[in-house]
């Protein structure tokens, strides 16, 4: 399925038949990706009486009871609700779906014990305004399909460089990070809260996706992304964003 589609007064091909997953999956056999020391992830069949609805255990179908917690079991979109007093809820903020975006791959820098993305860093790196922007971080092996971050202090972004994403219009930014914060930053989040500018002036349609994964073979540039979420009224989802690569048309 062709479209054309048009950026920044170019028109670019898009094929539609060929999604780039770049999300992580939940899975119930403890391979999934965890953070935070949040619980992993549980499906289990639901069972009334002697009735239990499993096809393997003799049942007349699958039906299981899932247990998860979006922001440590793969990948998933979150809203100001977050970080907010108010009830702000994914499902509210979340009203569109389909954005250009841009790829960019950073190394993080070291500064004593911790890992961190610069300002200067996403300077250098962003070619173009886009309102979505991927962050892919260096080193980028497979074993962050499955890692257990807890305890380790995985890197993050420096809070003013969110404040130059929000000042530059990006609404939705991935990462292959589990937090654009600290693991353990005495409950600050000052990343969360530059980005969404909590609590001055609250930006509700902007989103931040987290434990994605951008395969190597996948190269920096401009792509088409689409966010898909559950219709869940908390503050956080999993999700799948998928992107398509754009053909430039002469």
């Amino acid at each position: 399925m062709l479209a054309t589609v048009h950026y920044s007064n170019r028109a670019y091909e898009v094929d539609f038949s060929q999604p780039i997953d770049i999300s992580l999956a939940m899975y119930a056999d403890g391979n999934s990706v965890n953070a935070f020391y949040l619980p992993k992830p549980e499906f289990i069949p639901f069972r009334y009486g002697t009735t239990v609805l499993s096809r393997r255990e003799g049942g007349a179908c699958n039906c299981e009871v899932l247990t998860i917690a979006p922001h440590g079991n793969g990948t998933h979109t979150e809203c100001v609700g977050h970080i907010s007093t108010e009830r702000i809820t994914i499902n509210q903020c979340l009203k569109e779906f389909i954005f250009f975006a841009e790829i960019i791959t950073v190394r993080p820098i070291q500064y004593d014990v911790d890992y961190r993305i610069t300002k200067h860093q996403l300077e250098s790196a962003i070619l173009h305004d886009t309102e979505a922007l991927i962050i892919r971080t260096l080193p980028n092996d497979s074993e962050k399909m499955t890692q257990s971050y807890s305890g380790t202090n995985p890197a993050f972004v420096d809070a003013d460089a969110l404040d130059y994403l929000r000042e530059k219009g990006v609404k939705h930014l991935l990462i292959d990070l589990p937090s654009v914060d600290r693991e353990t930053d005495g409950g600050a989040m000052l990343a969360h809260h530059a980005y969404w500018n909590y609590p001055g002036s609250p930006r509700l349609d902007a989103t931040i996706t987290e434990l994605i994964y951008v395969h190597d073979s996948i190269p920096d540039g401009l792509y088409l992304l689409t966010i898909q979420i559950a219709s869940l009224e908390t503050d956080a989802s999993p999700s799948k964003p998928v992107v398509y690569t754009l053909s430039h048309l002469t």
